[in-house]
């Protein structure tokens, strides 16, 4: 199972100006002193192998968008934010936006930072397309038109040529999609939202953003621990430091990296993702953020001795950033 990040900003789009990239190039070249770099071969080696991930690229500008890819089978697509306008994009440059697909939407929930990608989404231009947008709030199709409609957007939600239907289930029923048996649970954000757990071919991946989790984590039944056991994959909302989740963003409907180690911790997980980042923090300070999170890892480990009564888990923790592809 691949897993491909298409958006991964909390929020709001992030920016990308002038002086960031003067300040990558100055980062580079300074670097770059005392090495030969007298052929293409070498250079990329040097970037590659030399340069920090903060310095050679971006963790991205978009807002959550993520897909579980399928190969033979129909596309299943984790939120609409602003990433998804790349990735029908990238559909258009390879054909496949032409060729009669199905598209599956799979909604956590509403806030615009979620849905603001649809209206740029191409394959909802062509006909022949199917697009089904699966949710649990009563009013997604109404929030899906209404941002289309003449007071926010030039074409109409109508006018768009895909045939485009909606799934609404009551909260917490099961389904599938495109294969995958999913699951969800309803999570503590403004307006309430719904993680989602993907089954599929022995495989497990968790979705779980715009969640916050207080006190009540620490209880030895809390039922999130139970929902990403065994995961093998962990997509989780640490919009957050620990101190900010805990006093000045309390009550903001997002997480903590600590929260995140500690729950993938308790629940077996292989891989934890951190995701829905914070969209004034630079490259750097999301690679400094990284690096704590790592650190912060071991400290619990070392603290918890083997008292949780299973192996080291998380076996890894990275960062999503816009055009991940992680292999599951």
């Amino acid at each position: 199972m691949k897993v491909i990040f298409w958006g991964t900003q909390g929020s709001l789009p992030a920016s990308v100006n002038e002086k960031t990239v003067r300040e990558k190039i100055f980062m580079a070249v300074q670097a770059a002193q005392g090495y030969k770099l007298e052929s293409a071969e070498a250079i990329d080696r040097f970037i590659d192998q030399e340069l920090p991930f903060a310095v050679r690229g971006t963790y991205g500008t978009n807002t959550s968008c993520v897909q579980l890819d399928n190969p033979g089978g129909d596309f299943v697509i984790l939120d609409a934010g602003s990433g998804l306008r790349d990735l029908g994009l990238t559909l258009v440059k390879s054909g496949q936006a032409k060729k009669p697909s199905t598209y599956h939407f799979v909604m956590s929930h509403l806030h615009w930072d979620h849905l603001q990608g649809f209206p740029f989404f191409v394959p909802a231009f062509i006909p022949g397309n199917r697009i089904v947008i699966h949710a649990y709030h009563p009013e997604a199709e109404a929030c899906f038109r209404q941002q289309m409609s003449g007071q926010f957007f030039p074409v109409h939600f109508d006018q768009l040529a895909a045939d485009i239907s909606f799934e609404i289930r009551e909260p917490g029923t099961p389904f599938e999609v495109g294969g995958f048996s999913v699951t969800s649970m309803a999570q503590n954000h403004p307006g309430i939202s719904y993680g989602y757990r993907f089954e599929k071919d022995g495989k497990c991946v968790v979705y779980s953003t715009d969640s916050e989790h207080k006190h009540d984590a620490y209880e030895k039944d809390y039922p999130f621990v139970g929902f990403f056991r065994g995961a093998d994959l962990l997509i989780f909302d640490a919009q957050y430091t620990m101190a900010d989740a805990t006093f000045t963003k309390a009550n903001w409907g997002h997480s903590s990296n600590v929260m995140g180690v500690e729950l993938a911790a308790r629940a077996g997980v292989r891989k934890l993702a951190i995701f829905h980042h914070e969209p004034t923090s630079s490259d750097a300070a999301l690679e400094e953020f990284l690096f704590n999170t790592r650190m912060y890892c071991n400290i619990y480990h070392q603290e918890t001795g083997g008292k949780l009564g299973h192996e080291r888990y998380p076996e890894q923790i990275l960062l999503a950033y816009d055009g991940l592809e992680m292999e599951i």
